[in-house]
């Protein structure tokens, strides 16, 4: 499930839904459309760029050539997975560099970076529960 891009809509924030997936494991890469706080959907593509079955499942945004361009330089995320007395420890991270004048709302932006990872682990508890 945690490698799968179409499950992302059932536990990843303001994810819709996910289109265009091609490829599997380390070779894919997809279109997640994005909900606003209006209501309309956002596309923003991302493609795999780490993938151990069981292990870890990590994936970066296409940046170049999108209206993310303007302020954002890099974004990726990354689960990590461990066995953990029975159950499964699950570590999920995130990275991005701002680009430009953004970059002034870097603190800003590391604490919604922080509270969307906390959505992400309760959607993926929801989900797997």
């Amino acid at each position: 499930m945690i490698c799968d891009p179409y499950s992302l809509s059932r536990w990843w924030p303001r994810t819709m839904r996910v289109e265009s997936v091609e490829g599997e494991g380390a070779d894919s890469q997809w279109t997640k459309v994005l909900g606003t706080a209006e209501g309309r959907g956002v596309r923003a593509d991302f493609r795999c760029s780490d993938w151990a079955e069981g292990e870890r499942f990590a994936w970066e945004q296409q940046i170049a050539g999108t209206p993310f361009e303007r302020h954002l330089r890099r974004y990726a995320v990354e689960i990590a997975l461990a066995d953990d007395d029975g159950g499964t420890a699950v570590n999920l991270s995130a990275s991005q560099t701002l680009r430009g004048l953004s970059r002034l709302g870097s603190p800003m932006m590391r604490r919604g970076q922080g509270a969307l990872l906390d959505e992400a682990l309760d959607g993926l508890e929801r989900a797997l529960t």
